[in-house]
């Protein structure tokens, strides 16, 4: 495994308060919490049936690994690349207790990816753009995916909807905060979240996509959408939700039945997170294309 030096311009180009926000290390554990389970077991479960079989994957953002190491025990060649100093150690702890180790990890920001050109059969961006505010960072953010990919690789992009944090901030009984109905309006107006609070359950500051805006901006950088799913649905509302995910049965009818409705156009604003599944054209078909 190799590592690369740390970047001091990379934590300068990250809004101090999201460096601060994971630095206190919630990050390392959140997919395995009882509820949040849910968002990590789809994740894969879409992953699985979309990435290339084999090949080089650029894991960016990849926190604490937890994707990364997946994907490593799986056979691919994975190179973590995230901002926050924290995640790089506790990826390269358990990189380094891992039966298939890690490709390399890197110190490195979405805008601006410590990896080669036509260097990855697959980008993974499961965090990054909506830690992106403005339309302009997520635009480069798309264009360096775009160009580590090799022709025919596969981007596989997360976003946060801006339409299910109404319903999960009343589900939470956090509607009662003053701060918190202008934050949702917000949310609905132009996608912005800023957190006013000192409560971390607030979030920390974010873009939230409306889902059809995430298949428009990969579209402009060239890449080609071919699936828009979402990840949890509205599982996350459910009051037993980590009651059914202890349960094996319980667990796998909860799954299947996300999936039966993981693409439908309507329903994707209730799903916390939705998950884009796209292409870097090959010569071919961008020839093809143009024809037509």
């Amino acid at each position: 495994m190799t590592s690369h030096k740390p970047d001091a311009a990379v934590g300068a180009n990250i809004t101090p308060e999201i460096l601060a926000f994971y630095a206190h290390g919630a990050e390392q554990g959140r997919l395995t919490d009882p509820r949040r389970h849910i968002e990590y077991l789809r994740t894969r479960d879409i992953l699985t049936r979309h990435l290339p079989p084999a090949g080089t994957v650029a894991d960016v953002g990849g926190g604490p690994g937890a994707y990364a190491l997946w994907l490593a025990a799986d056979g691919y060649h994975v190179h973590l690349v995230d901002p926050v100093a924290l995640h790089l150690e506790q990826a390269a702890t358990a990189s380094a207790h891992a039966e298939s180790p890690l490709a390399s990890i890197m110190r490195g920001d979405a805008r601006r990816l410590p990896l080669g050109p036509g260097s990855c059969e697959a980008v993974l961006l499961l965090g990054p753009l909506y830690h992106l505010t403005h339309a302009a960072d997520r635009a480069r953010a798309w264009a360096e995916a775009h160009r580590v990919l090799v022709p025919g690789g596969v981007v596989a992009a997360a976003a946060t909807s801006r339409f299910y944090t109404t319903w999960e901030y009343l589900a939470k009984n956090l509607y009662d905060d003053p701060a918190v109905e202008a934050i949702l309006a917000r949310h609905l107006r132009d996608g912005q979240h800023r957190n006013p609070t000192s409560d971390r359950r607030l979030f920390t500051t974010g873009y939230f996509h409306n889902p059809d805006d995430l298949a428009a901006e990969a579209t402009t950088a060239g890449l080609r959408p071919h699936a828009l799913l979402a990840v949890e649905g509205a599982a996350k509302l459910l009051p037993d939700l980590a009651d059914r995910l202890r349960d094996p049965h319980r667990r796998d009818l909860l799954l299947r039945a996300i999936r039966r409705i993981e693409a439908e156009p309507a329903l994707l604003g209730m799903s916390e997170h939705v998950l884009l599944i796209a292409h870097k054209p090959t010569p071919d078909s961008t020839a093809m294309q143009e024809k037509r």
